[in-house]
């Protein structure tokens, strides 16, 4: 059995259980105890799960571990490829300006940018994300501005003093960002304090701010609250929000676009 066959029996087996141990995923998978706990902390690091003594739990929501670009690109990628198609129509016409941050459905806003309605246009597109700046170089469509920086190893944001300084000095027509949770009362919250920092940096520069989120976001809160609800213009995403998160959003006028 390969590695990635183990770890999608490890997964389904927490999901199912609540619970599993080193021991009996040992005897399951006819593998060693340290080929287990290898697969544990790779799924750790994923933040699909939490190490304990002898076995691992689901991971907590909104929990403590912050995954890497490479693993929230691969969730729900149906639900954030047509979220980012159906964003398409939200960018401005041509000479307009864009700031795109970086969040792994903003980056499916850019692939669906080749051949669409964005042809021609001429845009300008600015971003802190070092991955999402390459995509758009090798392009070669659009104008391209990368804002400077540090920039974290975990998702190839630049961050800092220096990119807070450069958003502080521009206004864009419109900014695409993304969130880890979406909540009525907390509003939009990730885990890391400077990242938090730039995407309130990145809605304060711009006229007009598109939240791209997938319903597994819906409910979510993690550490650090970075905009308020009444920040966001429209919300692109999958399936429609209910509940309180529905009539917060109704309350403050944010339109809801589905694809």
């Amino acid at each position: 059995m390969y590695g990635s066959e183990r770890r999608r029996h490890i997964a389904e087996s927490l999901a199912a259980t609540g619970r599993v141990t080193v021991a009996e995923l040992s005897t399951q998978l006819d593998v060693s105890a340290e080929t287990v706990r290898r697969d544990l902390s790779a799924l750790e690091s994923e933040g699909l799960l939490e190490r304990t003594h002898g076995g691992a739990v689901p991971a907590v929501p909104g929990g403590r571990m912050e995954r890497t670009l490479a693993a929230r690109r691969a969730e729900n990628v149906d639900a954030k490829s047509a979220i980012g198609r159906a964003a398409l129509p939200l960018l401005p016409g041509v000479g307009g300006t864009v700031l795109l941050d970086a969040g792994s459905t903003a980056a499916c806003l850019v692939e669906a940018m080749s051949g669409g309605p964005a042809e021609g246009r001429e845009l300008t597109l600015i971003t802190n994300s070092v991955p999402l700046a390459d995509a758009i170089h090798r392009a070669g469509r659009e104008t391209l501005h990368l804002l400077g920086g540090t920039a974290r190893g975990l998702t190839g944001a630049c961050v800092g003093s220096q990119t807070l300084r450069a958003l502080d000095a521009i206004r864009v027509d419109v900014a695409f960002i993304g969130t880890n949770g979406l909540d009525a009362e907390r509003g939009l919250t990730t885990q890391d304090t400077e990242e938090a920092a730039v995407k309130s940096a990145i809605c304060r520069a711009a006229r007009r701010v598109v939240l791209l989120a997938d319903s597994s976001k819906f409910g979510r809160d993690f550490l650090v609250s970075f905009a308020d609800l009444d920040r966001i213009d429209i919300l692109v995403t999958d399936t429609r929000p209910t509940g309180a998160l529905a009539a917060a959003l109704d309350t403050r006028g944010i339109e809801v676009l589905l694809p």
